[in-house]
C-alpha cells in the first residue's frame, strides 16, 4: 500500500495494491501490521460501518466528542463520493481548514480521518456504498456536527446546493464560528 500525506497533519490517503486480470481484481483492504509500519499509527479498529446512499446525499460534517472521539478509515465499494476532513483541533496550524479526497470503486482509495476532525461526504454517482472502520464505538450522546455549507469554511462541494439531500440532523448543525472545539492539537 502507498500512504499519501495531505495538507492536514494526520489525514492520509491510502492506496492499496490492486492485483487485476481479466477475471477481476484482488486487494488487501486492511492489514494492521502494514498500516502501522507505513503510517506509524497503531490503530485498533473496533467497529465497521456501511451506508448506502443515492446521488446528492451529503452526510456530515460529523464528529464524536471526547472521550468517545473516533479515527476512521473510509472507502467506497460501489460508486463515487467526495470525502471531506475538517480540522477542528484547537492549536493546529490547519484549524478550520479542510482536505478532500475522491473515493471511487475504481480507484480503491481509502481516506484516514484522525481524531479531532469533522468528517463528511457527498455522493456523486447514482448510488454509493460507503464503508468505514472506527477505533471507538459509536456513542449517540457524543455526536456533534458543523454546518456543511458554512460560508466561512467555503468547502468546495462538487455538486449544486439544490441537488444536496440532507438528514434532518444535518440541516441544523451550527456554523463553525459558533463551535467551541473540545479537541486539542
Amino acid at each position: 500500500m502507498e500512504v499519501i500525506k495531505t495538507d492536514i497533519e494526520g489525514v492520509l490517503i491510502i492506496e492499496p495494491k490492486v492485483f487485476g486480470d481479466d477475471r477481476g481484481y484482488f486487494l488487501e483492504s486492511f492489514n494492521a501490521r502494514e498500516f502501522a509500519e507505513k503510517t506509524g499509527l497503531n490503530i485498533n479498529f473496533v467497529q465497521d460501518n456501511e451506508s448506502k446512499s443515492r446521488y446528492g446525499v451529503l452526510r456530515g460534517l460529523h464528529y464524536q466528542l471526547p472521550p468517545f472521539t473516533q479515527s476512521k478509515l473510509v472507502k467506497v465499494v460501489k460508486g463515487k463520493v467526495v470525502d471531506v476532513a475538517l480540522d477542528i483541533r484547537k492549536g493546529s496550524p490547519t484549524y478550520g481548514k479542510y482536505v478532500t479526497c475522491e473515493l471511487t470503486e475504481e480507484n480503491h482509495r481509502q481516506f484516514f480521518v484522525p481524531k479531532g476532525m469533522a468528517h463528511g461526504f457527498v455522493v456523486l454517482s447514482e448510488e454509493a456504498v460507503f464503508q468505514y472502520k472506527c477505533d471507538d464505538f459509536y456513542h449517540p450522546e457524543a455526536e456533534g456536527g458543523i454546518a456543511w455549507d458554512d460560508p466561512n469554511l467555503a468547502i468546495k462541494w462538487p455538486i449544486s446546493t439544490s441537488a444536496v439531500s440532507l438528514s434532518e440532523r444535518d440541516k441544523h448543525h451550527p456554523a463553525f464560528k459558533d463551535f467551541e472545539s473540545p479537541f486539542e492539537f
